[in-house]
């Protein structure tokens, strides 16, 4: 019997850190990567965080996949503290539905050097799903 369980079975996916600078552009390439051939579009983190579960895009629920991030150093200063206070100072001149107090203290913890940058939170959302490796180049 075959063992199928090894690496090679583990489908590659490759996210183009020159093919964007902003959150925006990483929805879009996630999209194009992720959610090819449907009408889907992820637009939000939480979005992101959905598509990750497989079932309704170019990976099944639970399947072994490994996403190669190329440029990420790049991405990782386009997705860094200026995106990150934008994208919050966005959401608090949005006002509801969002959670103000919350998002207010998130960009506290960014001024004051503490808080995750969207990179960051990118990052965190990949490695929550255990199928899934991450491979920054």
């Amino acid at each position: 019997m075959l063992n199928t369980s090894n690496n090679n079975t583990r489908k590659m996916i490759v996210i183009h850190g020159g093919h964007f600078s902003s959150l925006a552009g990483f929805y879009e390439e996630i999209s194009n990567v992720l959610m090819k051939d449907t009408d889907w579009k992820v637009g939000t983190l939480d979005g992101f965080d959905d598509i990750l579960y497989g079932g309704f895009g170019v990976f099944e629920n639970n399947e072994e996949i490994e996403i190669i991030w190329k440029e990420s150093q790049k991405s990782k200063e386009n997705l860094g503290f200026n995106e990150t206070r934008e994208f919050y100072e966005n959401k608090l001149r949005q006002g509801k539905p969002f959670n103000i107090e919350l998002i207010q203290q998130k960009l506290d913890n960014l001024m004051e050097g503490k808080g995750q940058t969207l990179f960051d939170i990118l990052i965190e959302i990949i490695q929550s799903h255990i199928n899934i490796t991450l491979k920054l180049h």
